[in-house]
């Protein structure tokens, strides 16, 4: 804690030092942006069309690309809930936050600790102000809970997923006040928390601002509000992202009725792929399954007219980790001093044309390494059969697959780039030489 505290203290005081600058110069200081995420849970990436889903209708989410950029092959941190949150409020791999393994129960009692340094909390030092709205499922015991302890200024929503007990809907009214909480009426929840999150907005117009809207659907089981029901093809799952598509429509309306949408950079993603329900968009595997990418790779689409390019699609490597350097960037913040950083700033995927930053992505299985993404190879050495995680690189048939040529990961490429086997093996050696040290004993 002591060791936040102090880079907490110094990273303010080289904001105020910034701001101070900004001052000398005849220009006005231009508007620090606003920060809103739209993070909703077990999304696929086939469930919207602009990333090629056709069963369900979302007009608001493929006007957003159109006026936005798409980046087509960005993964969730992690291919469970839990530690992909914590790899998005954080910017590192799950493993270093001690978070990587399944997900938190309603018996469990650990959570992300707090000498964690998260999103808000960076961006406090900036004088943003931040909201969550929606689903936490990063601690709900003492001393991890409520969100307010890692910065957030506004806390509305849920201790964990929608599908445990008991549940409660929380409010979180200020430092040295009880939470206060309410039974959960599942078809108005989505509408509840976007409605929390839009007073914020209108509350803080004036100040540089974080929403993080965690939806928590349409992770199963979908109770769809009455205005969306029965309107889908895809049963009451596409009738809830339907409802999802709509709030995405009326956060960007609400943006431009105040003045706000060309100062806001807004990101719709999901935490993982689908479950038992839902599209991966042909992608092979599904929401908990290793190395594969139906369980990572899902949408990620930004809009911000004027600052991020309109109608474009980007195929290089991001991830969840990149959130907290690239929005600290944007801010004008440097990332967290005496942290080891993941992440990576994405802006210039957003706002002009380059390449990813990322050399490699590693993906995680709880706190197994089991694959390696680089722009064009993946390299996949563990996948789960028959309810067991198993190596897969050490039967004779290693699993090299060709991106650009390959997106189902269907046929391994082994056999023709022996070259490229060998590179991408000598990676996963690296990565877990780094990462094993770190899991739990």
């Amino acid at each position: 804690m002591m060791k936040r505290r102090k880079f907490l203290a110094t990273a303010g005081a080289a904001a105020g030092a910034v701001s101070l600058a900004g001052t000398r110069t005849f220009a006005a200081p231009k508007r620090k942006p606003n920060f809103v995420v739209i993070f909703c849970d077990d999304l696929g990436f086939g469930d919207v069309g602009t990333t090629g889903g056709k069963t369900i209708k979302t007009p608001n989410i493929d006007r957003m690309a159109r006026e936005g950029t798409v980046l087509t092959d960005y993964y969730a941190a992690a291919n469970l809930c839990t530690p992909s949150r914590a790899g998005l409020l954080t910017g590192r791999y799950p493993i270093r936050t001690g978070l990587a393994v399944q997900v938190i129960m309603p018996s469990d009692t650990k959570g992300l600790p707090l000498s964690e340094v998260t999103i808000p909390e960076m961006l406090k030092s900036g004088g943003y102000v931040s909201g969550l709205f929606g689903k936490w499922h990063l601690g709900h015991v003492e001393p991890f809970w409520p969100p307010t302890k890692h910065g957030f200024d506004l806390f509305f929503g849920l201790p964990y997923s929608h599908d445990m007990k008991p549940l409660s809907l929380y409010t979180d009214n200020g430092p040295g006040i009880e939470l206060t909480k309410e039974d959960v009426d599942f078809p108005q929840l989505q509408q509840r928390f976007y409605a929390r999150a839009e007073k914020f907005i209108d509350d803080n117009a004036a100040r540089p601002f974080f929403v993080e809207l965690a939806l928590s659907a349409p992770h199963l089981p979908n109770d769809p509000n009455s205005a969306h029901r029965g309107h889908s093809m895809a049963g009451a799952y596409g009738d809830v992202v339907s409802e999802i598509d709509a709030i995405v429509g009326r956060l960007n309306a609400k943006l431009k009725s105040l003045g706000l949408d060309r100062d806001t950079l807004v990101v719709l993603t999901s935490d993982n792929g689908p479950w038992y329900e839902g599209s991966s968009g042909g992608l092979r595997s599904r929401k908990g399954d290793a190395g594969y990418d139906g369980g990572y790779r899902v949408p990620f689409i930004a809009r911000m007219p004027g600052t991020v390019r309109a109608g474009a699609r980007v195929g290089s490597i991001a991830m969840g980790i990149d959130f907290l350097p690239t929005l600290c960037a944007l801010a004008g913040l440097s990332d967290p001093a005496g942290v080891e950083i993941d992440g990576m700033d994405i802006s210039a995927l957003l706002t002009r044309a380059g390449s990813s930053p990322h050399d490699e992505l590693i993906l995680f299985d709880n706190e197994d390494v089991v694959a390696i993404r680089t722009q064009r190879w993946k390299y996949i050495a563990s996948t789960n059969y028959r309810g067991v995680l198993r190596p897969i690189d050490k039967n004779g048939a290693p699993q090299l697959y060709d991106m650009n040529a390959d997106q189902s990961e269907s046929y391994s490429a082994a056999s023709r780039f022996p070259d490229v086997l060998k590179d991408m093996q000598k990676r996963i050696d690296l990565a877990r030489a780094k990462f094993d040290s770190m899991k739990a004993k």
